[in-house]
């Protein structure tokens, strides 16, 4: 069967492999299945991701966890989808001039930074963390992904210098910072992890409510980190 690769990118394989997870879980999953939802071939697949399953899922943990998070999302919005994905799952990729591109455009576009430098160091923390949360939700079926692979990517180093930044002004020594800069990241995958967990029993809480307790464990967390 003739089928058309045109258009094919890493972007839009990580995006569809995330549709899979999604509806099957990460077991369901395969390059056989993703290649039919992308009506290519599955070897049109290893031409963007040589080294198998194991680089894509390297990808699919880069593009969730450092593609520009946006903060300031309305409640119940999902993360923009403009992501420059080809330069976060490329292996190699920093020092190219695309990949610095996207390194200067990202913390920007992350964090609003002309209007976020203004804020209090907390507030920056915050609007990073919950937007974060947002994401992780969004794609709540990679979760165990995330919990064993930290992708070294050019938009994590940048997520890294805005929390550096933040933790800074709130007086933390220096060789406190990036002990600080884990433990947010720690509790934002734990709590996203822990609402899933319960999704669908009776005791449950709704989104605003989880969100409410998001945030009460936050402010506890960014209280004990600055004290």
């Amino acid at each position: 069967m003739s089928r058309n690769y045109a258009g094919l990118s890493r972007e839009r394989i990580i995006v569809e492999a995330l549709h899979i997870i999604a509806g099957r879980g990460l077991g369901g999953l395969s390059m056989r299945r993703l290649g039919d939802a992308l009506d290519v071939e599955a070897m049109a697949i290893y031409h963007h991701f040589p080294k198998g399953k194991e680089q894509l899922f390297n990808a699919i943990a880069a593009y969730v966890t450092t593609a520009r998070v946006v903060s300031g999302l309305r409640e119940g919005e999902g993360p923009p989808e403009e992501v420059a994905a080809e330069e976060l799952a490329t292996e190699g990729a920093a020092g190219s001039p695309e990949a610095e591109g996207a390194a200067e455009g990202s913390l920007a576009e992350a964090v609003g930074t002309a209007e976020v430098d203004d804020q209090p160091w907390d507030q920056r923390l915050t609007g990073w963390a919950e937007a974060y949360r947002t994401r992780l939700l969004a794609y709540s079926g990679a979760l165990s992904l995330l919990m064993h692979r930290a992708p070294h990517t050019l938009g994590e180093e940048d997520t890294r210098a805005l929390l550096h930044t933040a933790f800074t002004e709130a007086g933390l020594a220096e060789a406190d910072v990036s002990p600080a800069c884990d433990a947010l990241n720690a509790y934002c995958l734990g709590s996203v992890a822990h609402q899933v967990r319960h999704e669908g029993r009776e005791d449950a809480p709704d989104e605003a409510e989880a969100l409410a307790r998001f945030r009460f464990g936050l402010r506890a967390l960014l209280r004990g980190l600055s004290s």
